[in-house]
C-alpha cells in the first residue's frame, strides 16, 4: 500500500501535463501511486498518459468515454486509489521539489490526521511567483493538531481541494465526493474541513498554483459561473444534516454572499446581461439562509437590497477610488514643493564639518561597512555626530536606543543631508539627493565582487531588468571615495562604474572582526540557537540567480544534506538578503528550522556573527566568500549551475578555477567531501592559502580605523598600521588595468 494516491484529471493540457507528471515522478519520496485520469481529451493528453504509464508501473491511466468534469473526473480515480492518503493535483499546476517529502515528514510528526494543509505559491505565466498571502495562517498553526473550530482562520485560505491531503479512510467513512459544475472543490472543502477532527498544517510550499494566461475555466465569460449558488446548497444541506454543524451556518452564509459578490464583481466572469439575475439569485439565496440574529454589514450588506442599488454602490466605490488617486497625486506634488523649499533653505547654511550621515543596504539598518565605520568613529573620533537613515519605523524600532536616527525623506532626513559633511553608505543614495560642493561621500560597497555589476549589466539584458544603468552612474557620480579590500575589486570598481572617484585601498571595514576572530567569537549565536558547543557547525549561503525570475532556485535538498552530514554537526542556513521576504523560506527552509533539522539564519542582521559561529562555509556563488576567507576557515563552492550562472549573470574570475575550497559540481560530490573529509584536507587548505593571499589583500583589522582616521578626520595612521600586501598576485584577471 503506497503513502500517496496522487489524483490527476487531465483536459486539454497536453502543453502543460508532462511538467506536472514530472514533478510527482521525480520526487525524493517515491511511495506513491498516480491515477491519472483522462477526461476525454480531444488534445495529445491521452498519448502522453499512455507514455509515462508504460515506462513507470506507479501510473495507472483511466481514459474515461465521455467528458464529465473536473469533479468527476477526481471522482472516478478515487476507487483506484490504495495510499493512505489522497492528493488531487490539477495537471497544469506542479509540486515543488521536496514537496512529498515534506508532507509525508509532517504526517509521519502528526500521527496521522484526517487532514493537512499545506502552503502553495501563484507561478504567472510572465515567470512571476507570488506566495500565498495568508501563509502566515500556517506558520502559527503550530505542531499540534487541531479542529476548524479551533482554528477557523483555517478557512480563510483558499477554499480549494489541492492544498490539502486527505486520510483515505476518513474520506471514506463520510462518502465525501465531487459535484459537477464549476467551483466544485466547494461542496468539498467545507464539509470536509468541518468533519476533520484532526487537522495538521505544514508550513511550506508545496504546489506551483499556475496562472495561465489563457485557458482557465474560471477566467471565461459564462452562465456556467451560476453554479455558484448549487454549490453552497449542497453546503448548506450538508449542515442541515449534521446538528453538531450548526454553529457554523452564520459563517457560512457570510462567506457565499462575499463569495458571489466576488464573481459578480470581476469583469471576466459572467455575461454583462446576466449580472442582474445573478445578482437577484445570490439576494434571494441570501436571505433565505439567513441564520437567526446573523448580523449583516460591509459589503454583504448590498445583498439586502436590489440590482440598481448595487450598481450605485460599485460605481461610487470606483469614483471614489479615483479621486483618491488624485488626491494623492495632488498631496505629493505638494509634499515635493514643499520638500524643495525646506532643502533649499538648508542648503544655504554652511556644512557641519563634524555631521557624519550613513546608511546601509538600502536602509535597512546598522549593518555592514558604513556599521563598522560607525562604531569605530564612536569610539576614537566622539566629535562626529553620525545620524542613520533608515527606512520606517519598523526599521528604526531594531537600532539601539542611543543612535540618532532620521526616515528616509522626512524632513529632518532633508535637514542633516542638507547640513551633513560626509556621507558613508554601501548602496547609492537616492537620486533626489543633491551633492553639495565640499561635501564627501564616502562608498563602501558590499563586499568583494564576482558577479557583474555596474555598467558591466548593459551586456545582460536579463541582469538587468528593471535596473536603470545611466542613473545609476549618474548617483555614482557623487561618489568621492570607493573602499576596497584588495585590487581586484580596485579594478573591478573602475570598470563597472567609470565615475569620479578615487579608490582607497583601506581593507573592507565589516571585516575587522573576522580578521581579529578569537576563539569563542560565535558563542552567542550558538547559544541563541541551541547548537551545542560540540556540534561542526556547517553555513550554507547560496547567492540569487538571475536566470530564474524571483531570483530563488533550490540547489541542495536541505533536509537530505542535513542528515548526510550526521551527528554532531549543525546545517546553519542563510539566504541572500533579497529572497528573505519571498517564497524561497516557504520551499522547505521554514519547516525545516521549526524542526530543528536545520537553523534558519536568514534573518540576523549581523552576517559577520553567522560566519563567527561556523567552522566551514559551503556556497555557490556568494560574495561572502570572500569575507570568509580572512577566518582561515574552510570553504567549499558548490557550483553545479556556473555555466547558467555565467551566461546570466557574468563574472568576472571563473571561481571553479580559482577557488578558496574544493569546488563539488553535483550534490554527489559535495556529499562525497564532507563524508571522506576531503573539504578539510592539505589541498582545501593550500587553495584557501592562495585565495586569501589575493582577495584578503588589504584586510588587516583596521579597516574602519583608516577610514575614521584618514577620511573622516584628515590624519594619519599611527605606526604600525601598514597595509598587509602580498609579494605576487595569485591568480590572473579577466580584467585588464587601464
Amino acid at each position: 500500500m503506497p503513502r500517496f494516491s496522487v489524483i490527476v484529471p487531465c483536459f486539454k493540457v497536453q502543453g502543460f501535463l508532462r511538467e506536472c507528471l514530472d514533478s510527482v515522478l521525480l520526487q525524493s519520496f517515491n511511495d506513491l501511486e498516480l491515477i491519472a485520469v483522462d477526461d476525454c481529451s480531444p488534445d495529445g493528453c491521452g498519448a502522453i498518459l499512455d507514455e509515462y504509464a508504460e515506462r513507470d508501473p506507479r501510473v495507472k491511466v483511466l481514459h474515461l468515454p465521455e467528458n464529465v468534469g473536473l469533479g468527476r473526473a477526481r471522482n472516478a480515480g478515487l476507487p483506484h486509489a490504495t495510499g493512505d492518503y489522497l492528493f488531487f493535483l490539477d495537471s497544469d499546476d506542479t509540486l515543488t521539489s521536496g514537496a512529498l517529502r515534506a508532507v509525508a515528514d509532517r504526517l509521519a510528526e502528526a500521527e496521522d490526521p484526517d487532514v493537512l494543509v499545506f502552503d502553495y505559491a501563484r507561478t504567472y505565466w510572465w515567470g512571476g511567483t507570488r506566495r500565498n498571502v495568508l501563509a502566515q495562517v500556517l506558520a502559527e498553526a503550530g505542531a499540534d493538531t487541531f479542529t476548524a473550530t479551533d482554528r477557523p482562520e483555517i478557512l480563510d485560505l483558499l477554499m480549494v481541494v489541492w492544498n490539502k491531503v486527505y486520510r483515505r479512510d476518513f474520506v471514506e467513512e463520510h462518502g465525501f465526493e465531487f459535484p459537477p459544475g464549476y467551483y466544485e472543490d466547494t461542496p468539498w472543502t467545507f464539509p470536509v474541513m468541518l468533519s476533520a477532527r484532526r487537522i495538521a498544517a505544514l508550513d511550506r510550499i508545496c504546489l506551483n498554483y499556475r496562472q495561465r494566461r489563457q485557458g482557465n475555466i474560471l477566467s471565461t465569460t459564462s452562465r456556467k459561473h451560476f453554479d455558484i449558488h448549487d454549490q453552497y446548497e449542497r453546503v448548506f444541506a450538508f449542515v442541515a444534516e449534521h446538528e453538531e454543524l450548526a454553529g457554523w451556518r452564520p459563517y457560512l452564509h457570510r462567506k457565499m454572499g462575499e463569495h458571489c459578490l466576488d464573481i459578480l464583481a470581476k469583469p471576466d466572469r459572467l455575461p454583462p446581461a446576466d449580472k442582474a439575475e445573478f445578482f437577484r439569485r445570490t439576494a434571494e439565496m441570501f436571505r433565505r439562509h439567513r441564520p437567526e440574529g446573523a448580523l449583516v454589514d460591509g459589503e454583504v450588506a448590498l445583498l439586502e437590497g436590489d440590482y440598481p442599488a448595487y450598481r450605485l454602490k460599485r460605481q461610487a466605490a470606483r469614483a471614489g477610488q479615483e479621486a483618491g488617486r488624485w488626491t494623492a497625486q495632488l498631496r505629493r506634488e505638494a509634499a515635493l514643493r514643499a520638500r524643495s523649499g525646506w532643502t533649499g533653505l538648508h542648503a544655504r547654511r554652511p556644512l557641519d564639518p563634524h555631521l557624519v550621515v550613513y546608511s546601509a543596504s538600502s536602509h535597512r539598518g546598522v549593518l555592514g561597512d558604513p556599521a563598522a565605520v560607525y562604531r569605530k568613529a564612536r569610539e576614537i573620533a566622539p566629535q562626529l555626530r553620525g545620524v542613520w537613515v533608515v527606512r520606517d519605523e519598523e526599521a528604526a524600532a531594531q537600532l539601539p536606543p542611543d543612535v540618532e536616527h532620521v526616515l528616509v525623506g522626512s524632513r529632518r532626513y532633508l535637514e542633516v543631508t542638507a547640513r551633513a559633511k560626509f556621507f558613508v553608505n554601501d548602496v547609492n543614495w537616492p537620486g533626489s539627493l543633491a551633492k553639495r560642493p565640499g561635501s564627501v561621500h564616502i562608498h563602501t560597497h558590499q563586499g568583494t565582487p564576482l558577479k557583474y555589476m555596474g555598467a558591466d549589466l548593459l551586456d545582460k539584458p536579463g541582469a538587468r531588468l528593471g535596473f536603470d544603468v545611466p542613473q545609476m552612474l549618474r548617483r555614482a557620480d557623487r561618489w568621492d571615495h570607493s573602499l576596497v579590500a584588495n585590487r581586484h575589486s580596485e579594478l573591478v570598481w573602475e570598470r563597472a562604474y567609470p565615475c569620479h572617484f578615487t579608490s582607497v585601498r583601506t581593507g573592507s571595514p565589516r571585516n575587522d572582526v573576522l580578521v581579529g576572530a578569537a576563539d569563542g567569537d560565535g558563542a552567542a549565536f550558538r547559544a541563541r540557537h541551541g547548537i551545542p558547543e560540540d556540534h561542526l557547525v556547517v553555513l550554507y549561503a547560496p547567492t540569487r540567480r538571475d536566470y530564474r525570475r524571483g531570483g530563488h532556485v533550490d540547489r541542495i535538498d536541505l533536509a537530505r544534506f542535513a542528515a548526510d552530514l550526521g551527528k554532531g554537526c549543525t546545517l546553519v542556513v542563510r539566504l541572500h538578503p533579497t529572497l528573505a521576504t519571498g517564497p524561497a523560506r516557504g520551499m522547505g527552509l521554514t519547516e525545516l528550522a521549526r524542526r530543528g533539522i536545520v537553523v534558519d539564519a536568514t534573518d540576523e542582521p549581523h552576517v559577520e556573527e553567522v560566519m563567527l559561529a561556523s567552522d566551514v562555509l559551503v556556497t555557490d556563488y556568494s560574495a561572502l566568500m570572500f569575507d570568509y576567507a580572512n577566518l582561515d576557515r574552510p570553504i567549499v563552492v558548490h557550483a553545479d549551475d556556473w555555466a547558467a550562472y555565467t551566461a546570466s549573470r557574468g563574472a568576472y574570475l571563473d571561481i571553479t578555477a580559482e577557488a578558496p575550497g574544493h569546488v563539488s559540481h553535483s550534490y554527489r560530490e559535495l556529499a562525497w567531501l564532507f563524508a571522506s573529509g576531503s573539504w578539510q584536507d592539505e589541498e582545501a587548505a593550500r587553495l584557501r592559502a592562495d585565495f586569501r593571499e589575493r582577495f584578503c589583500e588589504f584586510d588587516d583589522g583596521r579597516a574602519a580605523e583608516r577610514v575614521v582616521r584618514t577620511l573622516l578626520l584628515g590624519e594619519s595612521m599611527p605606526e604600525g598600521a601598514a597595509v598587509r600586501i602580498p609579494g605576487q598576485n595569485a591568480g590572473s584577471d579577466l580584467l585588464a588595468s587601464t
